[in-house]
């Protein structure tokens, strides 16, 4: 078992916990306030929760905000702008899939799943640009992406909406956020890397808030206070933050499959704070999640000295 794939899932898992909870609070927040301004308000707050920790750190360790190191500058803007774009992409597909489903349309559940799709996106990423995805890890992804449907389409599909195409749309650019995290998380600071990238989508969802005519209204942003806190402090600031640390040491197929646990944690939150119980099908959905957590973890399997000599020779 790889050390470090382990620890960054145990991260990545605490990040899924929030993120799961989060699918509770978005659908009361798609009854209140516009999906851009919703997002943009998330993500400014979030980006304040994070400045204010790095502030406080650099006054007691005697350290600067950020390296000096002009290399370490240039990646964390770089990295900050182009996770930014791709976060504002997913997070406002999502907000806008959520708030365009019909009433009866499971719509939490639906986008639980179709969310989740990064869990087989990311490992075709990866091989894409060179990475090897291990025997276990692909077991895995198939066992995750099973247990997600499970968990998350206890009816299966019916019909197709609008709020599926978005779900789809904001699966694919998670999956680039997934990939472009795991290329600058390596090379610049988590807190660093995750403030500017809510600066960035931030900003961006207040421009598409003006750009789609959304009214806005203070007592509409006081109605919906509560959903901004949780999602801009817990869900962007501490969540966020946690997948950059989290995929500094997992792999971006790992860290999918780890991720995937938000589908869990939302069935689970329902259970607790709605009163719906799961039934048999989603509680097999949480176990073959787990399982394909655990999987996902085992080494490769060995090969032969007479296998790699015949691979070199080759």
């Amino acid at each position: 078992m790889n050390k470090n794939n382990l620890k960054g899932s145990i991260i990545l898992i605490l990040a899924s916990l929030i993120w799961g909870l989060a699918f509770i609070v978005q659908s009361f927040a798609s009854k209140i306030i516009s999906t851009f301004i919703f997002n943009g308000l998330r993500s400014l707050i979030g980006a304040l929760a994070i400045f204010t920790f790095l502030f406080v750190k650099s006054k007691i360790t005697n350290q600067p905000i950020f390296e000096r190191d002009a290399a370490y500058k240039k990646n964390a803007v770089i990295g900050g702008i182009i996770c930014g774009i791709f976060l504002c992409a997913a997070v406002n597909f999502q907000q806008a899939g959520i708030t365009v489903y019909p009433e009866g349309a499971a719509a939490e559940a639906r986008a639980g799943f179709l969310t989740a799709l990064y869990v087989i996106m990311v490992p075709f990423a990866s091989v894409i640009i060179g990475k090897r995805v291990t025997l276990p890890v692909w077991l895995g992804v198939i066992i995750a992406a099973l247990g997600v449907y499970f968990l998350c389409l206890t009816e299966g599909f019916k019909n197709i909406y609008l709020g599926d195409i978005l779900m789809i749309l904001c699966a694919v650019t998670f999956t680039g956020h997934i990939m472009f995290i795991d290329y600058f998380g390596a090379k610049v600071g988590g807190p660093q890397l995750s403030c500017i990238q809510f600066i960035v989508c931030g900003v961006l969802s207040v421009i598409l808030s003006f750009a789609f005519g959304e009214k806005t209204t203070f007592s509409t942003v006081k109605d919906a206070l509560p959903q901004i806190i949780y999602m801009g402090i817990l869900s962007s600031g501490v969540a966020y933050t946690l997948q950059i640390v989290g995929q500094k040491y997992a792999e971006p197929a790992i860290a999918s499959i780890s991720m995937s646990f938000e589908g869990v944690f939302a069935t689970l939150g329902a259970l607790f704070i709605m009163g719906s119980v799961p039934t048999l099908r989603e509680t097999i959905g949480c176990v073959l999640v787990f399982i394909a957590t655990v999987l996902a973890q085992l080494p490769p399997p060995k090969r032969s000295k007479k296998w790699i000599e015949k691979q070199e020779k080759n």
